[in-house]
């Protein structure tokens, strides 16, 4: 009866969302059919004009360091330019090569070469991953039957958002990272709610690796980036650390900008991640992306993915809400006079948007050298508006605004009445975890610590009531959670669980029994 009642439930949700799917399309075509004709020449730069001036006040508005632009119509660049400075406290200007990273819209490159690969009949959509890469695991062996390449690039896995990603901030590798992902429970059902992940992205490379033969930088570098001339692009670390024109990372620390040092200890984890969020570009190169994003998969005359997989890509899989719905790592909003098509990305020191118009012809990219600012989604709305002669708004100020009311109600840890713990020498001893390995907890003073990962991480205990812990991490989160220890009759710790590492509760760490 069980199973009946979620086949019936699968099927009945498959069918709404297949009606109200239509529905969308068929708004999208209906705002489609009016034709609306782009501004003169005259007009076009005088948009552009008035929307510089309002990009350069906001990114100080922001505190921003520095930020690169472009803008495309049809398949010319109309439009590029640098803005602010490379590295905040010196002069070194921003210009339209400098290199950034450009985090999740990195997302868009992987799901192309999928899209090729359906194209050349390698693959396709459908097809079970489990037939190609026969030791992928989800927690759900049901799940791990079902789940289709469609399934890895849509953000409706189950899986709590964003889970397992610090194993590549502790130095594990790719591979372990997607077997982690058997160890991960889900907190929705599967292909029922929204919730975004980096790990499958590492899988729909793998896909491709697979049917290829060769791998996903491979695949870039030949499909890609060399067809389109984006000559500066690269997806290596030393593709960033070592490029002579390249924007700093920083931190946003409540609106101000802390710059970090190109040998920072965590740099490397977006490139482990190069699939989901690796790629280093500047605005010039991005601009040929987008040309071929707009004008269904040609550039210069030649046809490197097909209009079908183009649309495909394009086409709302997930709804996240009323006016969102997520593709193949792009996002379709609602919006007036077209949808847009357009996704984000955000590493430990940068924020960047791409946003495209396919009705239009009409595409922006906008790059930030510092991290978790809306400033680049503003700005995309912001040009929209300015374009198509929509109500004017500053969305720029309401975002910034959102933001400052967000840092005013920040969670504070409570202060409420504490326990001392008992003698550290209670919790110390090796604990073991299926998907973070094994650490031993020690004494360092008057804490506990501990280290993560292949690169040995510090972590640090500091009491804070009776068997709870705060922790924190050298050179990166001064505040990283809770840490809890479950403790027997006798006073002896047996379990450990981390906070931090917990989504999808893989962050309990059970103590190693002595023989």
């Amino acid at each position: 009866m069980a199973k009946k009642r979620q086949f019936l439930f699968t099927k009945s949700f498959f069918f709404i969302f297949f009606i109200m799917s239509c529905i969308f399309l068929l708004s999208i075509t209906s705002l489609a059919s009016n034709n609306i004709n782009p501004p003169d020449q005259e007009t076009l730069q005088k948009i552009l004009t008035d929307f510089e001036d309002y990009a350069e006040q906001a990114r100080q508005d922001w505190g921003v360091p520095g930020m690169a632009i472009s803008i495309v119509q049809g398949d010319e660049m109309i439009y590029a330019k640098g803005f602010g400075v490379k590295k905040v406290g010196e002069n070194d200007p921003v210009d339209e090569k400098t290199i950034f990273q450009i985090g999740s819209t990195s997302k868009a490159f992987t799901a192309a070469l999928v899209a090729m690969m359906v194209d050349e009949g390698k693959l396709h959509w459908k097809d079970k991953v489990i037939d190609y890469l026969p030791d992928f695991r989800m927690y759900d062996p049901w799940v791990t039957r079902e789940f289709l390449i469609n399934d890895a690039m849509a953000q409706h896995s189950g899986m709590p958002g964003y889970a397992g990603d610090f194993l590549s901030f502790i130095g594990y590798g790719r591979e372990h990272i997607i077997n982690s992902i058997r160890y991960i429970q889900p907190i929705s059902s599967f292909r029922c709610e929204f919730a975004y992940m980096n790990n499958l992205f590492l899988v729909a490379a793998s896909l491709v690796e697979k049917v290829s033969g060769k791998t996903w930088e491979e695949n870039l570098q030949e499909r890609i980036l060399d067809p389109l001339g984006m000559n500066d692009t690269t997806c290596i670390q030393d593709g960033f650390t070592q490029a002579p024109n390249v924007a700093y990372l920083h931190q946003n620390l409540k609106g101000q900008a802390k710059v970090l040092p190109m040998d920072w200890q965590y740099i490397d984890w977006v490139y482990t991640y190069s699939p989901a969020g690796g790629i280093n570009s500047n605005v010039i190169d991005m601009a040929k992306w987008m040309v071929l994003q707009l004008n269904e998969g040609v550039y210069e005359g030649k046809q490197l993915v097909s209009k079908e997989n183009i649309q495909y890509m394009h086409s709302p899989k997930t709804i996240s809400d009323g006016n969102n719905f997520y593709d193949f790592a792009w996002i379709t909003t609602k919006y007036e006079p077209y949808p847009l098509i357009w996704h984000n990305g955000g590493t430990s020191g940068i924020k960047s948007v791409i946003q495209i118009i396919p009705e239009a012809k009409l595409g922006i990219v906008v790059l930030t050298n510092m991290s978790d600012t809306s400033l680049p989604e503003a700005l995309g709305k912001q040009f929209v508006d300015l374009y198509f002669g929509n109500p004017s708004k500053d969305w720029s100020a309401e975002s910034l605004k959102a933001y400052k009311e967000t840092l005013s109600q920040e969670a504070k840890i409570p202060d409420i009445p504490k326990e001392k713990p008992l003698p550290l020498e209670f919790y110390i001893g090796e604990y073991a975890n299926p998907v973070y390995g094994e650490v031993v907890v020690s004494i360092e003073g008057d804490n506990l610590v501990f280290t993560l990962g292949p690169k040995q991480i510090k972590v640090v205990l500091q009491p804070w009531n009776r068997d709870t812990f705060t922790s924190s991490l050298t050179d990166y989160l001064d505040e990283a959670g809770f840490v809890h220890f479950q403790v027997d009759p006798l006073g002896k710790a047996y379990k450990m669980t981390v906070d931090m590492l917990n989504d999808g509760n893989i962050g309990c760490f059970d103590r190693i029994v002595d023989e």
